[in-house]
């Protein structure tokens, strides 16, 4: 699991920070009637549930090969992401579309708004740091690539899901913020519900395209085209390969799986044909370390 150390350490922290946001909200909820303050409390608990389920799916990705799965448990953590997705991020969603939908007949006003107020602001300052902390680490990995361009085509599916969750609840909150304000300045709670129906909205679109980002990994994506690149070149700069004739890539967790085929330079013998495909296989080892299955075939034609 070391590969995804760094996915963990920003895990914990973005589930110790939602904990102790849901609870604050969850209070402040009961206290003042707020629909949309409800609604965000909601959504910091599902994403309790939502953070406790990828670091299980980390936890079973970790898992070695057996009999029943030789390349091993890698893609554990997309079903994992996938559940977190369409589910938890939904059920969030749809219910703060019911409950606004819900209380726009009843015409229940805010009480101690300002305390909601407070409690938001407060939230949304603790978000923000955590969405600063899962950004960094995306800034890390992502290099010269735009933040869209790593989002459609990154292959770390937890650390999707978490910025997705840090993202949804920084806007929710601001929406909430923004509910709450308008419904204590007007006196009408009819904002207060829109504020609800409004941050359902946002995680339904959050999870629709965090759900087809990681259906794609479930199905079976190819590594990352630049890394794909990057072993293609280094394949046919080798004196051993005269042309790669197909190299085929699959991202399988924090593991890639790589088959080649390969027309290569003449040899007089087939223990001299082994021993340079070895020397290929144990160099392409040493320059991309997680490349952890390597299927190699020697022919002439594609």
């Amino acid at each position: 699991m070391a590969r995804h150390d760094d996915s963990i350490t920003t895990i914990f922290f973005a589930l110790g920070a939602n904990a102790l946001i849901a609870l604050a909200k969850g209070i402040a909820a009961w206290v003042t009637g707020s629909t949309a303050m409800a609604a965000e409390a909601v959504h910091s608990a599902a994403d309790c549930g939502n953070q406790g389920l990828l670091l299980l799916g980390l936890k079973r990705s970790a898992r070695p090969p057996d009999a029943d799965y030789p390349l091993g448990h890698g893609r554990a953590i997309y079903f994992w992401s996938f559940i977190v997705a369409l589910i938890l991020f939904s059920m969030g969603g749809m219910f703060s579309i019911y409950e606004g939908i819900h209380k726009l007949d009843s015409g229940q006003a805010v009480e101690n708004p300002w305390i909601a107020i407070a409690v938001l602001a407060v939230s949304l300052a603790a978000e923000s740091v955590s969405l600063w902390k899962a950004l960094t680490q995306v800034n890390a990995l992502r290099g010269a690539q735009s933040l869209w361009r790593w989002f459609r085509e990154t292959r770390r599916s937890e650390l999707l899901v978490v910025v997705g969750e840090d993202i949804a609840a920084t806007l929710g909150l601001g929406l909430a913020l923004l509910a709450v304000g308008m419904a204590m300045l007007t006196g009408n709670p009819f904002y207060d519900s829109l504020g609800s129906l409004a941050i359902g909205v946002l995680l339904l679109i959050v999870a629709l395209f965090v759900g087809i980002e990681i259906k794609a990994l479930l199905v079976g994506q190819s590594a990352d085209p630049a890394l794909q690149e990057e072993i293609s070149r280094f394949l046919t700069a080798r004196e051993e390969i005269a042309e790669v004739l197909n190299l085929i890539t699959l991202q399988n967790g924090a593991d890639v799986v790589v088959a080649v085929k390969a027309r290569m330079t003449e040899r007089v013998s087939a223990p001299a044909l082994v021993d340079a495909i070895n020397r290929c296989e144990h160099a392409l080892r040493a320059a991309f370390p997680q490349v952890r299955w390597l299927f190699f075939e020697p022919d002439t034609e594609k």
